[in-house]
């Protein structure tokens, strides 16, 4: 199943294959299942009176070509926003978040004696795009699933198998990312006195923007501005008429990120001004919401997986400046959060310093049996830790 699903990736907000298989295997097993946020499937496991425990699963892949030379790689494309195609892979590893909530809700449904209560499976679009959380609840997922009493998710990543990264309180940062786009005056090269030039005004600003995090915040805030994509013109000897540049921050609070985009604000209204063009145009991309470990379920959840995989088990987790937007899932109706990293690598692919390559790489390649039984093996003991007899 997981190497199906690798093979077969679709990009946020096109996940339509991906939901149907889904429905597909929840009615196979018995599942009751809607959609909700368009390509999200809710799956509703019942047994008995008991607790309600939310278990998220994101689906959608990344805009990456491939690069594993796995037999199971894929070759699939998609559509991005744009319009443009793209090769899709499941670069961050959801596909592996998909296979093992669907078994997990295989075992359940198998093993009824051991467990009671309901588990609202979320298979969630739109992760990397940050609109499927939000999409699935504007879309009346507690209207119509009951409320759990905690929401649970869970990320694969470069770490060695049986290891697990968890920590209380903030578990990834806050991000936002902008598209920037500067309107000067175009002009032939030769005659740059009748220009007013877009490229030189949105370069400035792109140096400048690095003083925030160096200048403005204290060395010890975690804080990232990173300009991920600047285009502008078409041909060496003419001045264009526009430059657009994007912008992507990570900060580790509502503080830090007001203060953070005020100033990307103030710096790009004050670099036009000085070029004397007028103030750009600054458009959202996506905007992901805090993650934040509830402490008294953080500590059930690191309990179940100590028991589960071994003392050593459980890694306190550093707070990382990725970005995920499963805190929404449970922030929306006041709910608790609890969010760990499992791995999926042999010990040996950490052999002498090395390490393996990350997500969003076209390298990214986990140990398919590996993924799957650590991931699944994860959910099932954090899960019983709640609805176990």
């Amino acid at each position: 199943m997981y190497k199906e699903y690798h093979r077969a990736p679709e990009l946020s907000s096109e996940e339509h294959r991906t939901a149907e298989a889904i429905e597909a295997r929840l009615t196979e097993l018995g599942v009751e299942h809607f959609r909700s946020g368009g390509t999200g499937v809710v799956g509703l496991l019942t047994n008995g009176e008991g607790p309600v425990v939310g278990f998220r699963a994101d689906t959608d892949g990344l805009p990456i070509e491939e690069a594993t030379g796995l037999d199971y790689a894929s070759t699939a494309t998609g559509t991005l926003p744009d319009g443009k195609e793209a090769p899709a892979m499941h670069g961050c590893g959801h596909d592996t978040h998909i296979t093992a909530a669907l078994a997990a809700a295989a075992y359940l449904t198998a093993n009824r004696e051991k467990w009671h209560g309901t588990v609202v499976f979320l298979f969630q679009p739109g992760e990397e795009t940050a609109w499927g959380a939000k999409a699935m609840v504007d879309d009346g997922l507690w209207d119509r699933a009951p409320r759990p009493e905690v929401v649970l998710a869970q990320h694969v990543m470069p770490v060695e198998a049986g290891k697990f990264w968890l920590r209380a309180g903030n578990m990834a940062s806050l991000a936002d990312s902008w598209r920037i786009t500067v309107r000067g005056r175009q002009a032939h090269g030769s005659q740059p006195e009748k220009s007013l030039d877009p490229i030189v005004a949105a370069a400035s600003m792109v140096l400048r923007l690095q003083t925030i995090v160096s200048r403005e915040l204290a060395p010890i805030t975690p804080a990232v501005v990173t300009v991920g994509t600047f285009h502008a013109g078409l041909k060496e000897n003419i001045i264009p008429e526009t430059a657009e540049f994007s912008v992507n921050v990570r900060t580790p609070d509502e503080d830090v990120r007001a203060h953070v985009l005020g100033s990307i604000r103030r710096i790009v209204a004050a670099e036009a001004a000085a070029s004397g063009i007028g103030e750009p145009a600054i458009v959202e991309i996506n905007r992901f919401p805090r993650l934040f470990n509830d402490a008294e379920h953080t500590a059930r959840a690191a309990a179940a997986l100590t028991a589960g995989f071994g003392p050593d088990a459980v890694v306190e987790s550093p707070l990382g400046m990725g970005s995920e937007d499963a805190g929404w899932l449970g922030d929306a109706i006041g709910v608790p959060v609890v969010f760990w990293a499992f791995g999926a690598f042999p010990a040996a692919a950490f052999a002498d310093g090395q390490a393996p390559a990350g997500n969003h790489s076209p390298q990214f390649a986990p140990n398919a049996e590996l993924a799957v039984v650590n991931g699944t093996g994860a959910a099932l003991a954090v899960l019983l830790e709640y609805l176990g007899n």
